[in-house]
C-alpha cells in the first residue's frame, strides 16, 4: 500500500476514536478525559499503520513498543490526575466561550483538532513502520533519547503529584528533584521522546518526518505548554517570580544563583 494511503488510514482510525471520545463526552457533560486520550491517538495511529503489513520490520516493532510504553504510561498518569467528575478548568472555560452549543462544537474544537494534530505529528512512527532497512547505531541513539525522555518525564511526574498531595504546597513552587533544573522537565522529557521517535524514523530514510518532533517542540514550548501554564502562575504563586529568575525554562541546567 503506497505510504500516502498507509497515512490517510492513520488519519480515519484516529478520528473515528476521537468520535468516539466526543460521544463519551456527552453523556458525561465533560471533555477532560481528551487529555488521557492523546497518547492513545498515536497507538491507534500505530495500530492502523501495522495493520497494512503481513510481517512488522525490526524498525517497525522498536518504534511500536516505544509508543506504547510512552502512551499507556501517560495515559495512566493522566487519567489517575484528572480523575472526578470536574471538568479541567481550561476545558471549562472553552466551553463556557463556546456556550450554548458547546457540547456539538467540541467534536471539532477539541476531539476533532487532537486527532489532526496527532496526524501530523505521528509521522515518525509511519516512518519506523514502513521502513525497511536494517537497524542501525542512528536507531539506538534514537532509542536512548526516547527512553530518557520517558524516564525523566516519569520522574517528573511522580515527583508533581507527590508535591501537589500536600494541601500546605497549594501556593508554593516545586524546585527540588528534576525540578530543580528546569521549570518544565515534564515538557521536555516528552520532547525528548519526540525527537527520539524522528531520529529512529530518519535512521530508516523517513527524514520527512521531521515535521513532527519541530511541531510537538513548538507546542511544548508555545501553545499548550510553557507558555500556557507561564501566562498567570506568577500570579497565583508569587514565589514563581523567584524561580523564573534561578531556573531555565525548558532545557535542564545548573541553578543560578
Amino acid at each position: 500500500m503506497p505510504v500516502l494511503d498507509l497515512y490517510l488510514n492513520g488519519l480515519w482510525a484516529m478520528l473515528g476514536f476521537g468520535l468516539i471520545g466526543w460521544i463519551i463526552s456527552v453523556f458525561r457533560n465533560n471533555v477532560t478525559h481528551v487529555d488521557s486520550m492523546w497518547s492513545l491517538f498515536f497507538l491507534v495511529a500505530g495500530f492502523a499503520y501495522i495493520e497494512s503489513f503481513s510481517t512488522i520490520s525490526d524498525r517497525g516493532m522498536l518504534v511500536t513498543i516505544l509508543v506504547a510504553t510512552w502512551a499507556l504510561r501517560l495515559c495512566i498518569y493522566l487519567t489517575w490526575r484528572n480523575w472526578g467528575p470536574h471538568e479541567d478548568h481550561r476545558y471549562a472555560a472553552i466551553r463556557k466561550n463556546n456556550a450554548p452549543y458547546f457540547r456539538w462544537s467540541s467534536i471539532y474544537i477539541v476531539f476533532g483538532l487532537q486527532a489532526v494534530l496527532a496526524w501530523i505529528i505521528s509521522l515518525p512512527i509511519l516512518g519506523g513502520v514502513t521502513s525497511s532497512t536494517p537497524l542501525n547505531m542512528i536507531d539506538m541513539l534514537g532509542m536512548l533519547i526516547a527512553i530518557f525522555g520517558i524516564v525523566w518525564e516519569s520522574i517528573a511526574d511522580w515527583q508533581l503529584s507527590r508535591f501537589k498531595h500536600h494541601a500546605t504546597n497549594k501556593y508554593k513552587v516545586l524546585d527540588t528533584g528534576v525540578w530543580r533544573y528546569s521549570r518544565h522537565p515534564n515538557y521536555f522529557g516528552e520532547c525528548c521522546v519526540w525527537w527520539g521517535f524522528f531520529i529512529i524514523a530518519a535512521a530508516g530514510g523517513a527524514w520527512w518526518s521531521i515535521p513532527s518532533a519541530i511541531l510537538m517542540t513548538l507546542l511544548l514550548l508555545k501553545v499548550s505548554g510553557v507558555a500556557l501554564l507561564e501566562k498567570d502562575i506568577a500570579e497565583r504563586r508569587p514565589e514563581y517570580l523567584r524561580y523564573i529568575k534561578t531556573t531555565n525554562a525548558f532545557i535542564p541546567g545548573k541553578p543560578r544563583s
